[in-house]
């Protein structure tokens, strides 16, 4: 195999921090974990060598230090990377005595390798979806998200002698599961974690995934098709005894031992050939001189490809595509239902039905043709983009709408036909043509969808990205900057999936006739329906709207449209701004305007200090009055929670995050917390616990930050690198505000307002302050009753004394500012 496990990868690192500790006692558990971090820093990022056989000799070991200080200064500047290189070269020489010491070949075995994230999660809970319990009845998602949930985190409250890999859906054959399982259930306190779980959900888990991984590894059978115009498939079967096969899909489950059958494309393709499946699916170098390559080579990049033997060749008796169209038994093989791929997978029955037809005992079961309906489709079905390659797709996820552009046509409803769409953007154009791919798009967006019609969200030709039920009518809505033509949407799905054949480029497309490629993408995601959010007791919120959050934060609609896209884009959004102007209020507020409810369970906020730390944040150990006990953070917390409701956002908001060492709060998880490091696939082991974990794609972290911290400038460069930083300004000229002013009906108050922003000039003004340093109008904000008493505490006990402050060594402009904020409250 040219693969190395993630489990097989997981073990060796946690072997190799017990030899550090073993052999290093007087070292820190931190001091351990950078160093079994760092020694694997070359492998995790593309530095230009082979991994393992850097670690063959002193020599390959100069060579991969150099290669580390090359990356580090194209991608972080060459300070101090000649330093930092050397670091991690120190590492590597502890990581090749461990190797020389324990698997002295194992550098060499794993030379060339890559490693394989395949992860069964998935696909175990498709298949709990399709068993039985013992009374007949089908499991419960209830049942089947708790044992999902147990084997994923299945070491994370056990006591373990021996590290195994933390995720069990990583282990992929039978032996190396059950000797995780071995080793969970000697932990001593197994059986209680196992009935604290609720219906044993360890011990039946790891049974029924035992029995998933054995049906797993019973030989299944496969047709692998060609296309003749692309590739001489026949002049292959007859020359070859083996043959190289691309595995573009079900990439997980073909596997070495499988029966294959080699089918040609075509109106009168069919089987060609059957054979064996000689390897799992590996990474392969393209071969450009393959003499059955009609034209250009098929492939331009490596690719994950197996062999298969040929055993029957069928060229002069293929089993042809018509007859297996016209038998009830094989009418519905993936391959006649779908056949714009390359793998697809053969039942018990097709394939009783194949061999008959191949050693002359076949019996024909007619095929019987279902009624379709000829002209009216009830529920259409829509192929839709979401922007240019998806761009728009996460917002419009979270806003639950889809929408298209053209926005200076106006309200389409405006336009009595496709020819006066047409007319418009000929005029706009300045082109003399019938645009009928965007005014069809236009006219069924208007027109021809309806609620309740099906939609998939596809990234280019070949990629889906979710799918939605459509719930409204077409809406203008001429308050939003950009994509004014939107409908409602439930977008029921975010999990992508390749596209069964090459889909048009066009924004929408009636796709409601395509039943085979309809029923793939339904099949796809009927298995991930598993959500749990289903499982949460749901609790009624208020509903929150835009609207609401621009009437209750006095920000402006253009400025909070910004603020809202920077955050879903972003992921992480940093609101800077003098106390005062509503940071906290706004942050809160901006959650649930983008949940669209006041769901408060779905909101975190935590404050910063400077001795708040990795231990506060993440999780470290407590003392709990019979000695130290390992505590979960709130953020370790939070992003458990977000990750067993993935289809919902979920807002983290860290007050005061400039107050904090963000390098020392995140510890390994600071990298994590970026939008394009978020997911499974990125996931870290933690720093206390021998878990795999990750930032999941739901949460946006808001933070707040004080302008008037006079430390700003000493902000973190990860902080400034991670987060995008949006300015809140004191709103007294804003239409919220003004309508809050008037409706306290105070002179006095007026007056006020009015000298403050006066003084808000002069401190714009002051190069000792500056923009950042102005009043707040939180300060004014109230639903007290405003009297001489309210107005004079404000000005005594918190105007007077933040001017104290800010102009503590010019105490004639305190006292002048003091004054005229009296005086107008007289």
């Amino acid at each position: 195999m040219n693969t190395i496990s993630v489990a097989q990868l997981n073990s060796l690192r946690s072997e190799f921090k017990m030899y550090l500790r073993e052999n290093h006692p007087e070292w820190s558990d931190s001091t351990v974990c950078t160093i079994g971090s760092d020694a694997f820093f070359a492998l995790n990022n593309n530095v230009g060598i082979d991994f393992w056989a850097s670690l063959v000799s002193e020599e390959t070991l100069l060579t991969a230090r150099d290669k580390i200080r090359d990356y580090l200064v194209s991608t972080k500047g060459s300070e101090r990377s000649d330093e930092r290189a050397d670091g991690y070269l120190s590492a590597l020489r502890h990581l090749k005595s461990f190797l020389d010491n324990k698997h002295p070949s194992l550098a060499t075995d794993w030379s060339g390798k890559v490693i394989s994230d395949i992860n069964l999660k998935s696909e175990f809970q498709a298949w709990m979806k399709k068993q039985k319990k013992a009374n007949g009845d089908p499991y419960s998602l209830n049942t089947i998200n708790a044992y999902t949930t147990a084997l994923k985190n299945a070491t994370a409250k056990l006591r373990l002698t021996e590290p195994i890999c933390t995720d069990l859906f990583y282990y992929t054959l039978v032996d190396d599961f059950d000797t995780a399982q071995g080793i969970i259930e000697a932990a001593p306190n197994f059986e209680e974690v196992d009935a604290a779980a609720g219906n044993k959900a360890y011990s039946s888990g790891m049974m029924l995934y035992r029995r998933f991984l054995k049906e797993l590894g019973e030989p299944s059978t496969w047709i692998f098709q060609g296309n003749p115009k692309y590739y001489d498939v026949i002049g292959a079967v007859e020359s070859l005894e083996k043959i190289t096969w691309a595995v573009n899909q079900y990439q997980k489950q073909i596997k070495k031992g499988d029966k294959a059958y080699i089918w040609v494309s075509g109106s009168d393709g069919g089987i060609i050939a059957s054979g064996t499946v000689l390897c799992d699916p590996e990474l392969r170098k393209p071969n450009t001189s393959d003499p059955y390559t009609r034209d250009e080579p098929l492939k331009t990049d490596y690719y994950l490809a197996v062999d298969i033997k040929i055993e029957r060749k069928l060229t002069l008796s293929k089993v042809p595509r018509a007859v297996l169209l016209v038998d009830e038994r094989t009418k519905q093989l993936e391959i006649l239902t779908y056949p714009a791929a390359t793998n697809f997978r053969v039942t018990k029955i097709q394939e009783e039905v194949i061999e008959s037809i191949i050693n002359g005992t076949y019996e024909r079961v007619p095929a019987v043709d279902e009624p379709k309906p000829e002209i009216e489709v009830k529920r259409r079905y829509w192929l839709y983009a979401p922007g240019e390659q998806a761009s728009m797709w996460e917002q419009f996820f979270a806003e639950k709408i889809m929408g298209i552009g053209w926005d200076y046509l106006g309200d389409l409803t405006t336009y009595p036909t496709k020819e006066k769409i047409n007319d418009r953007m000929q005029q706009e154009r300045n082109e003399d043509k019938y645009f009928m791919n965007d005014v069809l798009a236009v006219w069924d967006f208007v027109h021809t969808i309806k609620p309740d019609d099906v939609v998939f969200a596809k990234r280019g030709k070949s990629q889906i990205v979710g799918r939605g039920v459509v719930e409204s009518g077409y809406i203008f809505d001429d308050s939003r900057s950009s994509y004014k033509h939107i409908r409602k949407i439930n977008w029921t799905n975010n999990e992508e999936c390749n596209y069964p054949e090459e889909a048009p480029n066009k924004t929408l497309t009636d796709i409601s006739r395509k039943t085979g490629t309809i029923d793939f993408l339904e099949n796809f995601y009927a298995e991930k329906s598993i959500d749990s959010s289903s499982f949460i007791e749901e609790k009624s919120y208020d509903p929150y709207s835009d609207d609401d959050f621009i009437k209750e934060v006095f920000m402006s609609e253009e400025m909070f449209v910004k603020l809202k896209g920077l955050l879903l884009r972003k992921k992480n959004v940093i609101l800077q701004g003098a106390p005062g102007v509503g940071k906290t209020y706004a942050a809160q507020r901006l959650a649930f305007a983008i949940m669209g409810t006041k769901d408060i369970s779905r909101v975190k906020v935590v404050q910063f200090h400077q001795s708040y730390s990795y231990e506060d944040f993440i999780m470290g150990f407590r003392p709990d009055g019979n000695g130290f006990k390992l505590t979960e953070g709130p953020f370790y917390k939070f992003c458990k929670e977000a990750e067993n409701d993935d289809e919902r956002p979920y807002f983290f908001i860290i007050d005061e995050i400039n107050r904090g060492n963000l390098s020392k709060i995140f510890g390994e998880l600071l990298m994590l917390i970026e939008c394009d490091k978020r997911g499974e696939k990125n996931a870290i082991r933690l720093l206390y616990k021998d878990e795999q974990f990750s930032v999941p794609s739901n949460v946006y972290i808001i933070g707040m930050m004080n302008t008037t911290d006079r430390s700003l400038a000493m902000i973190d460069y990860a902080l400034r690198r991670r987060f995008a930083f949006f300015d809140m300004e004191p709103a007294f000229s804003t239409d919220g505000f003004k309508t809050k002013q008037a409706s306290i009906q105070n002179p006095k108050y007026d007056a006020l307002i009015t000298k403050v922003q006066l003084l808000n000039k002069a401190i714009a003004e002051d190069p000792s302050l500056g923009p950042g340093f102005r009043i707040g109008h939180s300060y004014f904000c109230t639903n007290e009753l405003v009297d001489d008493l309210w107005l004079s505490s404000v000005v005594e006990y918190e105007l007077i004394p933040l001017l104290s402050e800010y102009w503590y060594d010019e105490p004639s402009k305190v006292e002048s500012w003091s004054e005229q904020l009296r005086g107008a409250i007289r």
